[in-house]
Parts: structure tokens; sequence; C-alpha cells
């Protein structure tokens, strides 16, 4: 069961998309970081550049993908460390295009 707001946003620009949707949750059979998160940015061809996941944490763990293929083994952090991870990785797309969302760092 998901047990607050999630913190969530999209943002499209020059081609690129950037999905963010992190929620607390108590159901630490499924999720037993206690966290339900999906870090997305790709372009509106629908290619993946960079996604962090744990849709499947119960059973794959904590997932990382690149446009060149899965990383494997990847260790969770804790939630804030996560989501910095994620915004270094996309950040690098966004200067590469001149934009980018406003970060809440």
């Amino acid at each position: 069961m998901l047990t607050e707001q999630p913190f969530q946003y999209t943002h499209v620009e020059s081609r690129l998309v950037e999905n963010v949707v992190v929620r607390r949750t108590d159901d630490i059979e499924t999720y037993p970081s206690g966290w339900k998160y999906t870090l997305h940015p790709g372009t509106l061809e629908d290619l993946t550049l960079v996604r962090y996941t744990n849709t499947h944490e119960d059973t794959k763990g904590h997932e990382h993908h690149i446009a060149a293929g899965d990383v494997d083994g990847i260790e969770f952090p804790g939630m804030e460390e996560r989501l910095f991870e994620f915004w270094a990785s996309a950040d690098e797309y966004w200067e590469a295009v001149d934009g980018g969302p406003e970060r809440p760092y």
C-alpha cells in the first residue's frame, strides 16, 4: 500500500522527456526499501537514456538501464542519494540541449 503523496513531475523540452515518480510505501514484501520509484529521461522517440527503477525490487532488486543496456548489481544508497545520482546523469543530457527542468537542490 502506498502511504503518502508521490513526488512526481514530467518535463518535456527539445525532444527529451524526463519523468520522475517517487513514493513511500509500506508494502515491504514488494518494495523492501520502503520506496517505489521510476526515474527516467528519454527521447520522444521512446529511447531510454537513463532509467532507475525498482518495479521488480522483490525479485530483481534495484535496476539501472542506460541506452547501451542494463547496468547490473547496483546498490540502493537511499532515496535522496538515488535522486541526486539520477539528476547528475540526466543533467548531462539536458546540458547538451541547453535546457532541462529546475532541480529542487
